[in-house]
Order: C-alpha cells, then structure tokens, then sequence
C-alpha cells in the first residue's frame, strides 16, 4: 500500500510540474564559458577552450534529453531512485560530462570531479564535473554543472559558487568511508 501511495504521489509531481523546455545556450553563453577557461591559465589554448565550451553547453541539454528530463531536477532525482527513469541524478551528468569532455584529449585542459556535502540534513551529496588548465585541481577550476537547472548548463568558478561547498572527490569518498568505519567499529563494540 505504501509503495502504491507512493508512486501515485511521485506521478502527481511530475504531472503538476510539466514538461520542461530543452535548455538552450546562446552564442553569448558559450563565448563567456569560453572566455573563463581561456583565463584559466595564460597555457590554455583558445580554440580548446571554444570546443570545451560548446561541448559543455550541447551535451548538457542532449544529456537532458537522453535522461528525459521533464521535470525539475529533484523530482527527477526521486523518479530515478524509484526505478521510474533510468538516469539522470547528478551523478550521472558528472561521469557523462567528464566522459564525453576527455574524448576530445585536450591538451592543456583537464576533467576533474567534485562533490559538496549537504549544509543541512534535508539536503544530500551533490556531484560535479569541474574543468581546469592542465595540471590544476578542483579550487582552479570551474565547475560544469548540468543536473542544476535539468540540462542548462551552470558554470562558474569552483571556489565562487554560491549553493555548494566543492571538494575534490576522492577526499569526500575518503572520509566518508572513514566515518563509516568508525560507526560500523563503535556498533561492533
């Protein structure tokens, strides 16, 4: 019964929400996004920043399209978790962007991953690809935030953003799996 009051819930969400617009990105939009990267670092070359650029504007709202994203993104988010949708949590944006970013084996560009905790305890993890010159880490680098807004791209400095807390990755999994050990090792006490 639980599980049917659950789905009828989750359906009645994504029914009142609607379906979503395809983002789109304006010449403008790329040539800003391009513009940073460029400033990266004096080494990052402009035409792999333009490419970069473009990347990460079409291939956020393709990713929307792939995942079918019709709603907002946390909806979209309980709609993957219940097995309604296939994809489409943060996550999967952040491997998909990185993925598709390091098939164009740029020179002097690098993919990297982030994850922000949650500041309080109803919100959860959230993951990121960020884009940084060759041979920074995640504090250089600028953030390439699709699952945001469903598909349109949110960009902007790693260390600049407003919502979230980044961190490299592989120190946020790190402690949490340290803190999980100290739990498990406190209950086999």
């Amino acid at each position: 019964m639980k599980s049917y009051l659950a789905s009828l819930m989750i359906l009645a969400a994504a029914t009142l929400a609607g379906c979503g617009t395809p983002p789109t990105a304006t010449k403008n939009d790329v040539e800003e996004l391009s513009l940073a990267l460029q400033s990266l670092d004096t080494g990052v070359d402009p035409g792999e920043a333009r490419r970069a650029a473009e990347i990460a504007y079409s291939y956020s709202a393709q990713l929307a399209k792939q995942y079918d994203v019709t709603t907002s993104p946390i909806i979209h988010n309980t709609l993957v978790n219940s097995g309604v949708k296939a994809r489409g949590v943060c996550v999967h944006y952040a491997e998909d962007m990185q993925a598709r970013l390091n098939q164009e084996n740029f020179q002097t560009l690098s993919m990297l991953r982030a994850i922000a905790e949650p500041k309080s305890d109803f919100r959860i993890d959230h993951s990121t690809a960020v884009i940084a010159a060759n041979g920074d880490g995640i504090y250089d680098g600028i953030v390439l935030d699709p699952w945001r807004y469903g598909g349109k791209l949110y960009w902007s400095a790693t260390t600049e953003d407003p919502r979230y807390d980044w961190e490299p990755r592989l120190e946020v999994l790190r402690r949490k799996y340290e803190r999980r050990m100290v739990k498990e090792a406190a209950a086999g006490s």
